[in-house]
C-alpha cells in the first residue's frame, strides 16, 4: 500500500525569484504594513507637544528661513516663497523618509532572528507614513498659496499621481541605502552629508534658470530628484498638465530606480540575519 500526497515536499531549486517571493509575501502580510505604518504615525507625533501640527510648522519654519536668507538674492524669481515651499515640502519627504528607513530596518533586523516577516515590511511601512505627512503638508502649502495670491488649478487633481512616482522613488533609494546600512551601519551617519549636498544640487531652493547655466542644464537632467520635484511644482505650481515627455522622465526615473532598489535588497536579504 503507498501513500499518494501524503507530504509536500520543498524543494529550495524551485523557489520563485527572491524579487517575486517577496512581493507576495508583503501581500499577505498587508496587516502587518497597516500596523507598522499606524505604529510609525503615532510614535512620531505621540511625545510632541505640537503633534501633528509640527508636519506644518517645519516646512513653513524652513520657508520662512530661505526666503529671508536668499530672496535678495534671487530677486528675479517669480512666486519665490510658493517655489521654495513646494520644493521644501518634496525634498522633507524623500530625505526624511530615506533616513528614517534605514534605522527602522537596522533595528527590525534584529526580530529576523526570532519570526518570519517580509524583509521589506519596516521600509515600505516607513514610506508609505512619510506619505501620509506628505499630504498633510498640503495644508500649509495651501496657506502660502492664499497668502502671496497663488491661485490653484485642476492640474492639482493629478497629485496622486504624482504621489505614486514619488513614493516609488523614495521606496527605491531608501531599499538600496536600507540594504547597505545592514552591512555598513556607517552609511546611517554618513547619509545626511550626502543629502545635504544633493539638496543643493537639487532645485529646492535656487531656481531653475541657476542650474540652467551650469554646463547647460547637464546637472540637472543627471540628477534623477530633479524630475520629481519638477513634476510637482508643475501641477502645483505652474497649474498645467505636462507633457507626456515630463510624465515619461518622471516614470522612468522613479520606476528604474525602484526595481533596482528592490531586486537588490531581496537579493541580499536572506543575510541580513547574520549581520546584525
Amino acid at each position: 500500500m503507498t501513500l499518494k500526497n501524503s507530504a509536500r515536499i520543498y524543494d529550495s531549486a524551485k523557489r520563485k525569484p527572491p524579487a517575486i517571493e517577496e512581493l507576495l509575501a508583503l501581500i499577505r502580510y498587508r496587516d502587518l504594513i497597516y500596523q507598522l505604518v499606524r505604529r510609525d504615525i503615532v510614535t512620531r507625533y505621540k511625545r510632541s507637544v505640537l503633534g501633528i501640527a509640527w508636519t506644518m510648522l517645519n516646512p513653513l519654519g524652513t520657508m520662512v528661513i530661505m526666503v529671508v536668507v536668499f530672496s535678495q538674492v534671487f530677486k528675479t524669481a517669480q512666486n519665490y516663497p510658493a517655489y521654495v515651499l513646494t520644493g521644501i515640502i518634496v525634498w522633507t519627504t524623500f530625505s526624511q523618509s530615506t533616513s528614517m528607513s534605514m534605522s527602522a530596518m537596522v533595528w527590525g533586523s534584529q526580530l529576523f532572528h526570532q519570526i518570519y516577516l517580509p524583509r521589506t515590511s519596516f521600509v515600505v511601512s516607513t514610506i508609505l507614513a512619510s506619505m501620509v505627512n506628505f499630504v498633510l503638508s498640503f495644508i500649509p502649502m495651501g496657506l502660502i498659496f492664499l497668502i502671496t495670491k497663488v491661485p490653484l488649478s485642476p492640474s492639482v487633481l493629478l497629485l496622486p499621481v504624482f504621489m505614486v512616482f514619488l513614493f516609488s522613488f523614495s521606496l527605491g533609494i531608501a531599499l538600496l541605502l536600507s540594504t547597505v546600512a545592514v552591512f555598513f551601519p556607517d552609511v546611517v551617519e554618513f547619509w545626511p552629508v550626502v543629502l545635504t549636498a544633493w539638496m543643493y544640487l537639487s532645485p529646492v531652493i535656487m531656481p531653475l534658470e541657476f542650474y540652467r547655466k551650469i554646463l547647460n542644464g547637464l546637472l540637472l537632467y543627471i540628477n534623477p530628484f530633479y524630475y520629481i520635484v519638477n513634476l510637482f511644482r508643475i501641477l502645483v505650481l505652474d497649474g498645467f498638465v505636462p507633457h507626456l515627455q515630463t510624465w515619461a522622465a518622471t516614470a522612468f526615473v522613479s520606476f528604474v530606480i525602484l526595481i533596482i532598489g528592490w531586486v537588490f535588497f531581496c537579493s541580499k536579504a536572506d543575510k541580513f540575519a547574520y549581520h546584525v
